[in-house]
């Protein structure tokens, strides 16, 4: 087992880290830009080291001075967490390169499943439902793009093979807007990844957002633990997510479990991963897959009872995969929120000093935050401060709980998505299970 581990990423996640290595004894150091010196995982850590200015191109996605902070502490490993560096291949490499463990894939299999175009031809090959799609790169050539268009079926979508984030997408209802639509989505896509390759797909009209978690050892031994239902989003960024999916096809559902994990073992995929799908009458699409540990990873916790960031670890120092597919079953239904400092109706970050922090308590309710009274907000990076998560015998306890949950939850001084979230959990409609992905911008008039 590793020694000590670098944690290369801040706010809640960094401190989920630091409480895993920690049980498992191993030590850590924290890394932080000046304006995250009173994180509270950077005064929890056993050592910490400030790597750069406030702006995240000179710290958090700094390669060198965190390799420079992993020479100079004597670290062993590294997590990334999520978001900056975590699906960074060139990185994941560099750390390879220098001596050390990137707590993640190997850098050729997050190339692989960063590029959209390959990860949907290694999930084909797998037996991984795709969307109908070009399969490849489209050419400059009118004709075959057209042809490609008709043979779906309108509409189709235009996506850039280096996108995320909902960046690099346009959706095309005719065959007249076709071409203008592939080459303003092929010059946005230069500008903001620096390759202008785009695919093509069907446009699924009201799909649900399901995702499946695993864990894989690169070995030979992977497991499925189950889905997750993400489809109340705002602008493709999730705000409430919920484990397992509600009202999912069960056929359907072991079929795509099953091809998940044989997809880990094809690719030779080591640590924690999550399979994207869009879910519509019945039928699984793959969309991405991500090579890393997701923000909603607590709500699998809560159903399984898995530590995903220490198996995560444990994988990724060589370990085999201690857990067997037989020893994995659903305990109850989680529901997890994400706490925002967010204007509930402009939505514009709100960063400021938290004058009083009170968090829920009780029976199955977690939350995972680094806030804490007399703490300031920064505004040099994402605006999520917290996660509530809610975890009962059935569906509809645990959304009651989590009503409870948000009611009890105080946060001061700074605005926060809160008041949404308390209205989101007494809708109707996401009370009766399996809303679509488009069903909380037309809630909110977006």
């Amino acid at each position: 087992m590793f020694e000590k581990v670098l944690i290369a990423n801040r706010g809640e996640i960094a401190l989920r880290i630091m409480r895993a290595c920690k049980e498992m004894g191993i030590k850590t150091v924290a890394v932080y830009s000046q304006a995250d010196r009173d994180l509270k995982h950077v005064r929890l850590a056993d050592e910490s080291v400030c790597i750069g200015p406030n702006a995240s191109a000179q710290s958090y996605l700094n390669i060198p001075r965190i390799i420079s902070a992993m020479e100079i502490t004597d670290s062993v490993a590294v997590h990334p967490g999520y978001g900056f560096l975590a699906e960074n291949a060139d990185f994941a490499e560099q750390i390879q390169k220098s001596g050390f463990t990137f707590i993640g894939p190997d850098p050729d299999v997050i190339r692989l499943m960063g590029d959209k175009v390959s990860a949907i031809r290694a999930m084909k090959a797998a037996g991984v439902p795709t969307v109908p799609g070009s399969g490849g790169a489209l050419p400059n050539d009118r004709d075959v793009c057209l042809k490609i268009a008709q043979e779906i079926g309108f509409p189709v979508i235009i996506k850039a093979a280096a996108g995320g984030g909902g960046r690099g997408m346009r959706v095309v209802h005719t065959e007249s807007a076709l071409m203008n639509s592939i080459q303003l989505t092929k010059s946005e896509a230069k500008a903001a990844f620096g390759d202008d390759t785009v695919y093509m797909e069907k446009f699924l009209q009201n799909p649900r957002h399901v995702e499946v978690q695993v864990l894989s050892d690169g070995q030979g031994n992977a497991v499925h633990l189950f889905d997750r239902d993400c489809s109340l989003q705002r602008r493709h960024q999730k705000v409430l997510e919920e484990a397992p999916a509600p009202h999912i096809d069960p056929k359907a559902r072991e079929e795509v479990f099953k091809s998940c994990v044989k997809a880990c073992v094809d690719i030779n995929y080591r640590g924690a991963g999550t399979f994207e799908f869009l879910y519509e009458d019945g039928r699984f699409y793959f969309i991405e897959m991500n090579t890393r540990i997701q923000v909603e990873h607590p709500v699998t916790e809560m159903i399984t009872g898995v530590d995903l960031i220490k198996e995560q670890i444990r994988v990724c120092a060589g370990e085999k995969l201690r857990l067997k597919q037989s020893d994995l079953k659903v305990t109850g239904h989680a529901f997890e929120c994400r706490i925002n400092a967010e204007d509930p109706k402009t939505f514009m970050p709100c960063p400021g000093k938290v004058t009083n922090f009170h968090v829920p308590g009780g029976l199955g309710v977690r939350v995972d935050s680094h806030l804490y009274e007399g703490y300031s907000v920064p505004p040099y990076y994402d605006s999520m401060i917290a996660k509530v998560i809610a975890h009962a015998e059935d569906r509809e306890t645990a959304l009651a709980r989590m009503r409870v949950a948000l009611d009890e939850l105080v946060v001061g001084g700074i605005k926060t998505n809160i008041p949404m979230q308390q209205d989101l959990v007494r809708d109707a409609a996401f009370a009766k299970g399996g809303v679509n992905i488009h069903y909380l911008e037309k809630k909110l008039n977006l």
